[in-house]
């Protein structure tokens, strides 16, 4: 943006209020009827300086000296006015200042990063969950390795920060790293937000990820039926250990709570309502979302078979769950054992409460969601997949209704007006 009025002058100034014969050399920038000084870290002689020229007077060797050095400052100047002209920024007094002392340093991808990462370690438990946390670490230190990988530096001024630096950084996650196509979107969309906000900032003079798609690809989990589910809960074990996770497995599948709910669920969290059932007040440690649910008879007793064990009794703790990992990878053993041949994860649980268990016998979307603790609807649809048993039931009830209705039986073409 062109500014009104643009003027330099250099003068002498005292220090102290004394009458001096050497003073400091000074510069004035006036912009627009603001101005703002800055010293030069020079001084000269008050009988040798011409004050309407703002220069040394004489042919001497140190007067050319001096005045070669303010020409050079002048140049400088205006290399900074046209450099916020080109980025669009407005010219002031105290743009021009800073950029001549270096109070705006040029601003680094991973400092900012690593600052925004700090602040919100601190606020963990209060705006933001751990596992948040973690994942902006994770993201930051991929960007570290991508860095190193492409430009062999230690770290990125944010203004070399453009288009080609999104595709190659997507490129590194899913070849070097080999991360999903949804996990790379994720992990870009950490360092998106660490980059917009250098942009409102006005560290970066346009956002790098315009025209960058982030649409995540659908991930179809197929959720337990209901007699794989029977088949799981009446299935003998061999070992505790495998009793164990099916057990916490089959919680879930009756709660919907995900892995770190169970794991930190309480028994303060469960209470008896005034219509005599036991439900689970809590929050969900991803969202903060609040959650209330009635304990459903399958659940109760798995809480009962395991009131007395020592990881339970020792704490508050509702059920003794092992890491995610290892519950992962002892489901693996189990679906072998049962004959299931679906990929069985933890996560399949709650995706099998809001199917199998709640809506395929008839329980309304907007309860699912609720008890989920789903913020939207749009959330809940991507767990709720109507089973095949589901479809079959509606399209019988829809049949009876054209029956009663007169459609049965009528011919293709015929027009029922």
């Amino acid at each position: 943006m062109l500014e009104n009025s643009f003027g330099l002058l250099f003068f002498l100034k005292t220090s102290g209020g004394r009458k001096q014969t050497v003073k400091h050399v000074y510069l004035r920038i006036t912009v627009n009827g603001v101005a703002r000084e800055l010293s030069t870290r020079m001084h000269w002689y008050t009988d040798r300086w011409h004050q309407g020229s703002g220069r040394a007077t004489g042919n001497r060797e140190d007067a050319r000296i001096l005045n070669s050095f303010l020409d050079t400052l002048t140049a400088r100047i205006y290399e900074e006015r046209t450099a916020l002209l080109s980025a669009g920024k407005p010219i002031t007094a105290v743009a021009l200042k800073n950029r001549i002392t270096g109070k705006n340093q040029n601003h680094t991808l991973l400092a900012v990063f690593g600052e925004h990462n700090n602040h919100m370690a601190q606020l963990v438990g209060r705006e933001y969950a751990p596992a948040t946390c973690t994942r902006f670490k994770t993201a930051m230190a991929h960007t570290r390795a991508f860095i190193r990988w492409k430009y062999e530096q230690d770290d990125l001024d944010l203004r070399e920060l453009n288009y080609e630096f999104v595709k190659d950084f997507e490129f590194y996650l899913k070849s070097n790293r080999h991360c999903a196509h949804n996990s790379a979107m994720k992990y870009i969309s950490n360092v998106r937000k660490i980059v917009l906000q250098c942009v409102l900032k006005g560290w970066l003079p346009a956002n790098p990820f315009l025209g960058f798609k982030m649409k995540l690809r659908e991930v179809r989990r197929i959720p337990l039926n209901a007699a794989e589910l029977r088949t799981l809960a009446i299935s003998v074990m061999p070992s505790p250990r495998l009793e164990l996770v099916r057990d916490i497995f089959l919680f879930s599948c009756y709660t919907g709570l995900a892995w770190i709910d169970v794991r930190q669920l309480t028994r303060a969290e469960i209470a008896e309502e005034n219509d005599g059932e036991l439900w689970i007040r809590t929050r969900r440690r991803k969202t903060d979302s609040p959650t209330r649910l009635p304990l459903l008879p399958e659940a109760r007793r798995i809480i009962e078979r395991y009131r007395n064990h020592p990881k339970c009794k020792a704490g508050m703790l509702v059920l003794p769950v092992l890491s995610n990992q290892k519950m992962n990878c002892y489901l693996k053993e189990i679906a072998l054992l049962c004959s299931i041949t679906k990929r069985l994860t933890f996560h399949i649980a709650r995706h099998t409460f809001a199917t199998t268990v709640t809506l395929a016998n008839g329980v309304p979307l907007n309860t699912v969601s609720k008890l989920l603790g789903h913020k939207s609807i749009q959330q809940t649809e991507h767990y709720a997949r109507l089973s095949d048993e589901v479809i079959r039931e509606d399209m019988a009830l829809l049949k009876v209704r054209l029956s009663q209705n007169g459609f049965a039986g009528l011919p293709v073409g015929v027009n029922c007006n």
